[in-house]
């Protein structure tokens, strides 16, 4: 899988910025995703975050992670010359934005390290791009099981059994 990882914050490190791209390897293989495919990830400060969020979600305030799939509009909208072009190019699965000041905060309020944290909003974020949700109770109890089955297969337990 072809994952653009970009820093704004310049603050990541590469042993950081490489755990994350080997984690989300990981998990396309667990969720048995296409190794044609590309994504990115975009590591940013509260205040980048909090504009996305708000122009975006109509949310005026710092967030932690958030995801754009690229196929949530449905391929059947494409129309079919198109469609069979598509079929040559890579699955694009979407973007996802990560604060790392939020990281921080939540890694400590939590109780577990920051690369645990890291860890668990890339696959949050991932799973969305995925087409996973939270929506209904059902939906979260169906994507917190898949978080942490992934992050605990990866080596990423939490440090407290205590669940967010």
């Amino acid at each position: 899988m072809d994952i653009v990882i970009n820093d704004k914050t310049g603050q990541m490190t590469l042993t950081e910025l490489k755990q994350i791209e080997d984690l989300l390897n990981f998990a396309a293989g667990y969720l048995d995703v296409s190794i044609d495919s590309e994504m990115s990830v975009t590591f940013m400060d509260n205040l980048d975050i909090q504009t996305i969020n708000r122009n975006y979600r109509g949310k005026d305030a710092p967030t932690d992670v958030i995801s754009f799939g690229m196929e949530e509009k449905g391929k059947e909208e494409l129309p079919i010359f198109l469609d069979e072009e598509m079929e040559t190019l890579p699955r694009n699965l979407g973007d996802i934005m990560i604060s790392i000041e939020k990281a921080k905060e939540q890694a400590k309020a939590y109780g577990h390290s920051y690369k645990r944290e890291l860890g668990f909003l890339a696959i949050h974020g991932f799973l969305h791009i995925n087409g996973y949700d939270h929506q209904t109770s059902k939906e979260e109890k169906e994507m917190s099981k898949l978080q942490k089955e992934i992050l605990d297969a990866y080596g990423l337990r939490r440090e407290k059994e205590k669940e967010i």
